[in-house]
């Protein structure tokens, strides 16, 4: 068996090529993944940045948001950025209307907490796990994780908020490293995959 794996983006929207880069540069086998019989062929997934609002309702009109959860819940790996955070939370601070998540981090997410658009900034983050010195992460409109459960653990924290989470095998950051040329965290995740393969 190749230990290639394959590994999805999910591409309803959001920055899915940046990532489909990033995984291939990292020894994956990258693809898009729009609808349920394409989730079922990978073997791990990421979830971009975009806006999580319109992700999960267009989760919802795919027929997507149920076999993701399925597919979160009974293991396979998967890697939130941004908006991917938010949608893997278990709970969202001011959720909009009708805004829902696929969960699979016991955590609580702030939307936006960084700010707005206008308030986006890079800064260097201490990523454990992740070898070499930190990574560039390049905040976006991002949130923040206001708490964790006993199961998640907190792995990356900037101005004193948790802005990266690993649970099993679920990876969330709230930052983009997708957009930095730097594919270390994405190597991280290709490892957590090749783990389960």
């Amino acid at each position: 068996m190749s230990d290639t794996p394959v590994i999805g983006v999910l591409a309803l929207q959001g920055d899915v090529r940046e990532h489909l880069i990033a995984l291939a540069s990292a020894d994956a086998l990258a693809r898009p993944v729009r609808r349920p019989e394409e989730l079922a062929e990978v073997d791990g997934l990421v979830i971009p940045g975009g806006e999580s609002t319109t992700m999960s309702k267009l989760a919802v009109l795919f027929g997507m948001l149920d076999p993701l959860r399925e597919r979160v819940r009974a293991g396979m790996p998967v890697y939130g950025t941004c908006a991917g955070m938010i949608l893997l939370a278990d709970k969202i601070l001011d959720p909009r209307s009708g805004q829902e998540t696929v969960g699979g981090i016991d955590m609580i997410v702030r939307r936006n907490a960084f700010g707005r658009q206008n308030e986006s900034f890079e800064a260097a983050v201490d990523v454990d796990g992740i070898a070499d010195g930190p990574v560039e992460g390049v905040f976006i409109r991002a949130p923040w994780v206001e708490s964790v459960g006993a199961q998640a653990e907190v792995i990356a924290e900037h101005g004193g908020h948790i802005v990266a989470v690993r649970q099993g095998n679920a990876l969330a950051t709230s930052f983009h490293p997708e957009l930095t040329g730097d594919h270390r965290v994405h190597a991280l995740f290709v490892d957590m995959v090749r783990a389960v393969l």
